[in-house]
């Protein structure tokens, strides 16, 4: 999302890793997208001469109650440096209807968005390694916190309003677009009436749109898409615009 420290957190600069020699591990299905996304960043590590994972995905429990998670903590190979990542997968849309662009970046539902999980970054997520508690369960396992650095990975797919151009998002990587997003009136307009269309589960969310998938006509996918939108689930979708073009956007409640 962003290079350096920006909004007082440092990005993890991710290692360069050869993808031809890692042999994919499966990821449990009925995990979430975000623990997901965690295996994926883990078989990375785990193929870097860079770092050492020490850990990944701990919880942190005071009794019964899980008060928080630690997702991972790396040793850096040629300092011995210990980092403390939080990785961060997200989905916003970038609405310009409001000013700030920090707060600009928001859910698909509205219910989520850029600087609420920035808060929670720095004020829950970095704390924890800091409370008694955490402390205690970490030199259990035999890592101290003293000088510990703490970064964050956040990566995200943006979304531009449909029809935007010349976005201003700085601090933020422009290359993090990789659609738009409409509202419904917008999707009955005569231009897409000839694509195709596919609704991606949310575990497909992150991928590129490709061709083996069960296409539907514009005709067929409105009432799918208006049921949806009824019950307030603003939802992705997949265009196929030709054998060699796709896109990806939402299309919102809201």
């Amino acid at each position: 999302m962003w290079k350096g420290i920006q909004f007082g957190v440092a990005q993890f600069e991710f290692p360069e890793v050869d993808l031809n020699e890692i042999t994919p591990i499966a990821i449990p299905e009925k995990l979430r997208l975000g623990h997901q996304m965690e295996y994926v960043c883990k078989q990375l590590l785990d193929a870097s001469d860079e770092y050492e994972v020490l850990l990944h995905n701990l919880p942190i429990r005071e009794g019964k109650q899980t008060i928080g998670e630690i997702d991972f903590i790396l040793k850096e190979a040629a300092t011995q440096q210990l980092i403390h990542v939080e990785l961060t997968y997200k989905f916003y849309l970038i609405d310009t209807a409001i000013e700030n662009t920090i707060h600009q970046l928001v859910g698909p539902n509205r219910s989520d968005a850029f600087y609420k999980k920035l808060q929670k970054i720095k004020n829950n997520q970095f704390s924890l390694i800091h409370t008694n508690i955490g402390r205690s369960v970490l030199l259990e396992k035999e890592i101290d916190t003293t000088n510990i650095k703490q970064q964050v990975c956040f990566k995200a797919q943006l979304f531009k309003p449909y029809k935007a151009d010349n976005l201003q998002l700085d601090p933020f990587n422009a290359n993090c677009i990789v659609g738009y997003w409409l509202r419904l009136k917008d999707f009955k307009e005569t231009k897409f009436s000839s694509f195709q269309f596919y609704i991606p589960t949310k575990s497909e969310w992150v991928l590129e749109p490709y061709i083996n998938v069960t296409w539907s006509s514009h005709t067929e996918i409105l009432p799918a898409l208006q049921e949806l939108l009824d019950h307030k689930s603003s939802l992705m979708v997949w265009v196929q615009k030709n054998k060699t073009t796709y896109e990806k956007f939402f299309v919102v409640w809201w």
